[in-house]
């Protein structure tokens, strides 16, 4: 799907995948055990340098519905498409090996929260569809996340990375003994989540969390045996404070154990297994025409995107849906970042228009992304990030399906929130739901028709 750089990186490297900085084009050096940031990203020269994973290798094909079924956990069912495989691979694992040691970790992280990863639920909403006024041929599918692994979509990306530090120490390119600690920027999901990974893969974890973090998280957090750090807003300081202190960390030599693309790009690969079972679930059945994604730093978002595009390019019997990113009146610089970009974009602009758009883009970051201005609010506080470090991503993926983002206010939060709770039974939080709340925006301004079939993705248990 990307019109960014990096094919000729892809194929120089050797491996069925590699890394490539979707602003410049460079590629970590591929001795580097820890491959997360361009090595270009420190040059302050208002590059987007976030990394992708880029797949190179005619051979590789999505596997069929019947394949992805025999095998319950997503990061085996869908190894072959993993960079941490073709690095095991290329070191000399063969496939059992590699088999085993995602299980022995999938073991660990059941030992810490009570089960492992598994392919989650995706179906119909029949009684939310009716209530939103859908055709029987149209509604409401969801994709509900709040029963995974600390009870969001978080972990997936973070056990990704999680299996690839393993991979780096059994090839013997890390030290066991010589562990550098993980760290983190959250106030909620998203630290749970680090905290239960790095528990299950014995890792020592620093989480950066904002002074109105909820009690209920830092408790866990803390019985986890995290190490916690509140952080306070500086007056002047643009930015999110706990982002800021992250950043602080990572200097100092910790390594960066986060959902923030441009810190860790290898994270958003490991949350390529819900566009992956997306992919898989809607083969042989009614497609989608649009996929409601509710938008922070946009991890979610623009795994989502890329999981769903890479399976289609694979030869998966899917289509895309048109992909709708979803802020709150509270902070949207996503949407401001999409209507500059737009704004750029001839009437009726074809795809080498577009393409020469988001490079520029990709270069010229500073005139697209910034800090939000004031301190977010809302009750969607999960989605509150002052900057989307994924947006690049995410607004390619909505100008490539004709998609677009949606702004929602805190009554349409709440109401979608009581909707989504009361007609599916899936205790969502408001953040988990937000994605529902930009779905109900869009039928209320007409904007979605009777008959068109919209997924939303409920992630985030009510705590």
């Amino acid at each position: 799907m990307s019109a960014l750089p990096g094919a000729a990186a892809t194929k120089a490297s050797g491996l069925a995948s590699t890394l490539v900085c979707a602003g410049c084009g460079a590629s970590p050096a591929p001795d580097d055990p820890y491959p997360f940031r361009c090595p270009n990203a420190a040059s302050g020269d208002d590059t987007d340098h976030v990394l992708r994973r880029r797949l190179d290798d005619p051979s590789l094909v999505f596997p069929s519905a019947a394949e992805a079924a025999a095998e319950p956990n997503p990061y085996i069912a869908y190894r072959h498409l993993f960079h941490s495989y073709h690095l095991a691979r290329a070191g000399g694992m063969d496939d059992a090996a590699y088999v085993e040691l995602v299980a022995r970790l999938d073991r660990a992280v059941a030992g810490v929260d009570g089960h492992g990863f598994s392919v989650t639920p995706f179906e119909r909403a029949d009684a939310l569809s009716d209530r939103l006024g859908f055709a029987a041929d149209g509604g409401v599918w969801v994709k509900n996340e709040t029963g995974n692994v600390s009870g969001s979509h978080k972990a997936r990306h973070l056990f990704g990375v999680l299996v690839h530090l393993e991979v780096m120490e059994q090839l013997g390119r890390t030290d066991p003994a010589g562990r550098r600690r993980l760290a983190i920027a959250s106030c909620g999901n998203a630290a749970l989540a680090a905290a239960v990974v790095a528990a299950a893969g014995q890792r020592a974890l620093d989480v950066f969390v904002p002074d109105d973090a909820d009690p209920v998280v830092v408790d866990r957090l803390n019985r986890l045996r995290s190490r916690v750090t509140v952080c306070l807003r500086e007056p002047g300081v643009p930015g999110d404070p706990t982002y800021h202190r992250l950043r602080q960390a990572i200097a100092e030599g910790a390594l960066p154990f986060t959902c923030q693309g441009n810190e860790n790009g290898l994270a958003v690969e490991g949350g390529f297994t819900l566009g992956y079972e997306l992919a898989t679930q809607l083969s042989g059945g009614p497609q989608l025409d649009r996929l409601m994604l509710q938008v922070g730093g946009g991890a979610l978002a623009s795994a989502c995107i890329e999981g769903l595009g890479e399976a289609v390019a694979l030869g998966a019997p899917v289509h895309l849906p048109r992909f709708d990113a979803v802020q709150t009146t509270g902070a949207w610089p996503l949407p401001r970042a999409f209507q500059r970009l737009a704004a750029r974009l001839p009437e009726g602009a074809g795809e080498a228009a577009r393409r020469d758009v988001l490079a520029y883009a990709a270069t010229h970051r500073s005139e697209f992304m910034w800090p939000w201005e004031e301190a977010p609010h809302s009750v969607a506080h999960g989605i509150l990030d002052d900057e989307t470090y994924d947006w690049l991503a995410v607004v390619e993926g909505m100008l490539t399906t004709g998609g677009g983002p949606v702004i929602v206010t805190e009554d349409q939060l709440m109401r979608a929130n009581a909707l989504g709770n009361e007609l599916t039974g899936i205790d969502a939080d408001e953040t988990g739901t937000s994605g529902l709340a930009g779905l109900v925006a869009l039928r209320e301004e007409g904007r979605i028709g009777d008959h068109e079939r919209v997924g939303v993705l409920f992630t985030g248990v009510r705590r």
